[in-house]
C-alpha cells in the first residue's frame, strides 16, 4: 500500500497567504496541515508517499517535509504541472504508484480519526475503493454520494444543484490499481478538470465494487480563511494539553490548556486556553484567549486578541482587540491612535497594517 498526498493547487481562496506559501503549510495548532496527514499515513503503516507538488509552491513542500525520516515514510515528490483535477493527479503520479492500492489524501484536509481501518476495508470489503462520507449541511458544494443499505456506493455527483443525499465526499480514497483505468476512461468536466468522482462512477459502471464509511468524528476543509479558523479551533480543542516550557512572571496569569514552547516570555499578562505558542515569542501587557495559536518570534504587547492564527515573525502592537484572524509571517499590527473597536483581518506575508 502506498500514499499520495495532494499537496498542488493555487490555493486561490486563501490568498493573500498563498501568494507565499502552499495552503498545506498553513500551521493549524503550529503545525502546518500537511504534517497531520502524514502523521495519518504514516499511523495506519503506510511508508512509501508521493507528494503531488506544483511548480508555484513545491521548492517549499519539499523543503517543509524533506525525505521523510522524522515519520519514518519515504517521500517521491511528483510534479504537477497545472491543477487539472484530482483524477488528473492520479493519473500523472500512475508511474510512481505502478500497481499498488493506494489511499490518496488531500493535503489541506482533516480528520478526527486514524485511517487504519479503511485500509483494511478495502479487503476486507473486497471493494475496489473505500471512499469517506460526512453528512454536511450544504451538500451542493461537495461531491455527493448516493449509497444503498450495505453503504455500497451507487452514484457520485461533483456539486449537484439537486444533491441526491448530504453524503459529502472527504478527502481520504482508498483505491485499487483499477482506478486508473476508469481515470483513462473519462473527459474533463465543465470547469475543465478531470473529477475523481467522474473516475469512481466510471469505476462502478465498469461493475467495480466501491464501499463507503461515514465518518463520525470531525473533518475539516481548510481551503477557506473561516474553515482553518474552524479548524485552529477544533483542534486546539481537541489535542492540546497544558504544557509550560517557557517563562511566566509572577504578574501573570495563564490558565487552561496552554503550550508554551522553550524560550516564549509571559510578562504581565493573561492567557486562557486552549493556546498554543510557540519558541521565542513574547507576550507582554496583554490578553490572549481561547482558540488562538501564535508562532515562532511573535511579540504581541499591549493587546487584546482572541479566537486568531498568529504566524511566525508577526508583531501585534497596541491593538485593542483582534478576533477571527489570521495574520501572516513577519506581518506587523500596530496602533498610532487610540479606537474602540474589534478587527477582523486576514493579512499576507510581509503585510505592515496601521491603525
Amino acid at each position: 500500500m502506498k500514499g499520495l498526498i495532494l499537496s498542488g493547487g493555487r490555493g486561490t481562496r486563501l490568498r493573500p497567504l498563498t501568494y507565499t506559501a502552499a495552503k498545506q503549510l498553513v500551521p493549524v495548532a503550529n503545525k502546518p496541515i500537511i504534517y497531520y496527514v502524514v502523521e495519518n499515513l504514516a499511523s495506519a503503516g503506510i511508508r512509501d508517499i508521493g507528494v503531488i507538488i506544483s511548480p508555484e509552491t513545491g521548492g517549499d513542500v519539499k523543503k517543509a517535509l524533506g525525505r521523510g525520516e522524522r515519520w519514518g515514510v519515504r517521500f517521491e515528490y511528483i510534479l504537477q504541472q497545472e491543477p487539472l483535477g484530482l483524477a488528473h493527479a492520479v493519473k500523472v503520479a500512475r508511474g510512481y504508484l505502478g500497481d499498488s492500492p493506494f489511499v490518496m489524501y488531500l493535503g489541506d484536509n482533516l480528520i478526527g480519526c486514524g485511517i487504519r481501518d479503511f485500509v483494511e476495508k478495502l479487503d476486507e470489503t473486497r471493494s475496489d475503493a473505500v471512499i469517506l462520507l460526512k453528512p454536511v449541511p450544504n451538500p451542493s458544494s461537495f461531491g455527493v454520494a448516493e449509497i444503498d443499505g450495505k453503504g455500497r456506493i451507487l452514484r457520485l455527483v461533483e456539486k449537484p444543484k439537486d444533491p441526491p443525499s448530504n453524503l459529502a465526499l472527504v478527502g481520504v480514497y482508498v483505491f485499487r490499481p483499477s482506478i486508473h483505468d476508469a481515470i483513462d476512461e473519462i473527459r474533463p468536466s465543465a470547469r475543465g478538470e478531470l473529477e475523481i468522482t467522474d473516475a469512481i462512477q466510471r469505476l462502478i459502471e465498469r461493475g467495480g465494487r466501491v464501499h463507503s464509511h461515514i465518518v463520525e468524528e470531525w473533518w475539516l476543509d481548510t481551503g477557506k480563511k473561516d474553515d482553518l479558523l474552524v479548524a485552529n479551533t477544533v483542534v486546539l480543542d481537541d489535542l492540546i494539553k497544558r504544557r509550560i516550557e517557557g517563562e511566566v512572571d509572577e504578574n501573570s496569569t495563564v490558565t487552561g490548556r496552554v503550550e508554551l514552547e522553550k524560550g516564549v516570555k509571559v510578562i504581565n499578562s493573561v492567557l486562557r486556553g486552549p493556546i498554543a505558542v510557540g519558541e521565542g515569542t513574547v507576550i507582554e501587557d496583554s490578553f490572549v484567549g481561547p482558540f488562538t495559536s501564535i508562532g515562532s518570534s511573535v511579540r504581541i504587547e499591549g493587546s487584546a486578541i482572541e479566537h486568531c492564527v498568529i504566524l511566525d515573525g508577526a508583531v501585534i502592537s497596541h491593538v485593542e482587540r483582534l478576533e477571527d484572524s489570521i495574520v501572516g509571517r513577519n506581518a506587523r499590527v500596530h496602533r498610532n491612535r487610540e479606537r474602540h473597536k474589534a478587527l477582523r483581518l486576514m493579512i499576507g506575508d510581509d503585510s505592515d497594517v496601521e491603525l
